[in-house]
C-alpha cells in the first residue's frame, strides 16, 4: 500500500501531543539552544516572550517524536489488518518552517500531518517522494509551528 492510498490528499491526521515542562525546556536548551529565555525563568520574564519558552527546535523535535510513535502504531495496526504498510524512508529536507507563537512551560502541543503531494522519482521508479504539511497547535487551538517536509517511500 502506498501512502497516497492510505491518506487522502489534504486530510489532516492527528499524530499525538506533547506537554512541555520547564525542566524539559531547560534541559533541551542547555544542550541545543542555550539562549537566556529558554534557560532561566527570571531572564525569560524580562525578555520579549515574557516567560520561559521552548526553543523552536524543541517544538520541532516534539513533532518528530509524535510522528515516530504514530507511524509505529500505524504500521502495527495495518499489519494486524493484513495490510502491508507503506515503507517510508528518510526525509531529504523541509521548507516553509514557521514558529508562530512561543511554547511556554505547561503548554500542550497537538501535532498533525497532512499529505499534500506524491510523485514517483523520475530516475528511480521504485521510489516515491511524498510532500507533507507538519503542524502543531497549543491547547488554545493557536498554531505554534508549521513546515513542509518531503518523505521518501520505497515501492
Amino acid at each position: 500500500m502506498r501512502m497516497a492510498e492510505l491518506y487522502p490528499f489534504g486530510e489532516t491526521v492527528a499524530i499525538g501531543s506533547h506537554t512541555f515542562t520547564a525542566e524539559d525546556i531547560i534541559r533541551f536548551a542547555r544542550d541545543f539552544d542555550p539562549q537566556p529565555f529558554h534557560l532561566d525563568a527570571e531572564l525569560a520574564r524580562q525578555s520579549l516572550f515574557g516567560g520561559l519558552c521552548a526553543s523552536g527546535w524543541h517544538t520541532s523535535a516534539g513533532w518528530m517524536k509524535c510522528f515516530v510513535a504514530f507511524w509505529t502504531a500505524e504500521c502495527r495496526r495495518l499489519a494486524a489488518e493484513g495490510i502491508a504498510p507503506p515503507k517510508l524512508g528518510p526525509s531529504p529536507g523541509f521548507t516553509k518552517l514557521g514558529w508562530f507563537r512561543p511554547v511556554f512551560a505547561g503548554d500542550t502541543i497537538s501535532y498533525s500531518v497532512t499529505l499534500l503531494a506524491s510523485r514517483e522519482l523520475a530516475t528511480r521508479k521504485d521510489r516515491v517522494l511524498n510532500t507533507i504539511r507538519c503542524a502543531g497547535e497549543n491547547q488554545n487551538g493557536e498554531p505554534v509551528i508549521r513546515f513542509e517536509s518531503t518523505v521518501l517511500e520505497f515501492v
